[in-house]
């Protein structure tokens, strides 16, 4: 809508004319033409655009309070979770990662159950400043095809993994320094060390460049500590990649059952090799 301020002339000079009301005094121009409208829309349009910005979220906890969100997390590739999505936890005000486990069988017994339960269990008790902590998790069904699955919550890392930061550093041909590859090497140790001295000592299994994350503080995390145990009590269908097979123990992959933590060693030795 258009609105007409009328500028009339009198003796001291002149003025404009709006509603019954006298203004400063103007010069110049015989009518002034104030476009309103074009402020409403700007407004409408900044409305529009905050609404597109608004995250969607598709699903949320048993407990309400974490809601999945339809971006999905690609900064590391897991053997053993089938999804991770980005997710809001309410009570805290932060992202987080919402990992998905599905199970091939329609049906999984009260053994395979509780056996998931305990693992998680004792994994939500893990607290390092070097482990990415895990926040919750719970078992149901999925809504497509009722199949069983386990969803878990994690912490998020933001920064990425090891391998992507060192693809980066490799790019603008920047050398690591002793002194940063020593305060990593100790970080990592730090952390094994907690694990492997739990009165069950968890094994992670999966140690690579891909499953070590980096903040921009230089702190480094292990997470991703899960799959390798879901391996062992879930059937999931995602596969091994192929990709990370030199950072496995030789032990992993013949027919021992029983496997030590001498294998997050032996990871260890290749993930600062790499």
């Amino acid at each position: 809508m258009l609105r007409v301020i009328t500028i009339r002339r009198t003796s001291s000079g002149y003025h404009s004319h709006r509603s019954g009301e006298q203004n400063k005094d103007v010069g110049g121009t015989n009518e002034v033409i104030v476009n309103s409208g074009s402020k409403k829309k700007k407004k409408q349009t900044d409305d529009e655009e905050e609404e597109e910005d608004e995250p969607v979220y598709i699903e949320s906890s048993p407990c309400s309070r974490w809601q999945k969100r339809r971006e999905t997390v690609a900064q590391r590739d897991i053997p053993g979770i089938d999804a991770s999505y980005l997710a809001m936890d309410t009570e805290e005000g932060v992202e987080v990662v919402w990992n998905e486990v599905l199970f091939s069988e329609k049906k999984i017994s009260d053994i395979q159950h509780n056996k998931i339960s305990e693992v998680f269990d004792k994994l939500i008790e893990l607290n390092h400043m070097n482990i990415v902590k895990f926040h919750g998790y719970w078992q149901d069904r999925t809504k497509t095809d009722d199949r069983p699955r386990v969803v878990f919550i994690t912490e998020y890392m933001s920064s990425g993994s090891l391998k992507q930061f060192l693809r980066k550093t490799k790019k603008t041909k920047q050398n690591l320094s002793k002194n940063s590859w020593r305060r990593w090497c100790i970080q990592l140790l730090s952390a094994l060390n907690y694990l492997h001295s739990c009165e069950e000592p968890i094994i992670h299994g999966n140690l690579t460049c891909d499953t070590i994350f980096i903040q921009n503080t230089g702190l480094l995390k292990i997470g991703s500590i899960a799959p390798d145990v879901l391996h062992h009590h879930v059937k999931s269908n995602s596969d091994s990649t192929a990709k990370n097979l030199h950072f496995r123990a030789p032990e992993i992959d013949t027919e021992l059952t029983h496997i030590t933590t001498a294998v997050d060693i032996y990871s260890l030795g290749m993930v600062t090799l790499e």
